[in-house]
């Protein structure tokens, strides 16, 4: 019972730390501030019982250390789910496509920047639409569909002012 205890708690922690640090990151300071009281209330419980009489049992470590790897894997994936914050999505795409991929994007309420651009080939364009990461998939789905051989680049925003995005 205590290494499914230890096993569990650790993994609500880690799991916990991992979206605070992630929300700190994304300059959510207060939401990252308030998960850390209670994943530190957690981490002095859980390493207060792995601790004691440690060399008499010490496959407690290794519950604690199990638990601290899979909580890492399954923040990183609550977090993904979560997609919290903004992106920014550059595309380089033949000059040919542009206007028709542009308004594929625009109706779908998505701002697009285009610039111009000299790639090895040749003439190319470059759009950027800044979204809210929930509309990742959906944004690259429609260069997908109207561009297959577009290079897609995808970055966070941690601080965006002005500009144009449909929450």
């Amino acid at each position: 019972m205590l290494y499914l205890l230890i096993f569990v708690a650790k993994l609500i922690e880690v799991t916990m730390a991992t979206i605070r640090n992630v929300l700190i990151n994304r300059g959510e300071k207060l939401k990252g501030s308030f998960i850390a009281f209670f994943e530190i209330l957690i981490w002095i419980y859980v390493v207060g019982a792995v601790l004691e009489n440690v060399t008499e049992d010490p496959l407690k470590v290794v519950v604690y250390a199990l638990a601290f790897t899979l909580g890492n894997y399954l923040g990183a994936t609550i977090e993904n789910k979560l997609a919290i914050g903004t992106a920014c999505i550059q595309v380089v795409i033949k000059s040919d496509i542009k206007g028709i991929l542009s308004d594929a994007l625009r109706e779908k309420g998505f701002g697009v920047t285009i610039m111009q651009g000299q790639g090895k080939a040749g003439e190319v364009d470059l759009m950027m639409i800044y979204l809210k990461r929930k509309r990742l998939d959906e944004a690259t789905a429609i260069v997908n569909e109207y561009s297959p051989d577009a290079m897609i680049v995808i970055n966070d925003v941690r601080n965006l002012k002005n500009g144009f995005i449909k929450k």
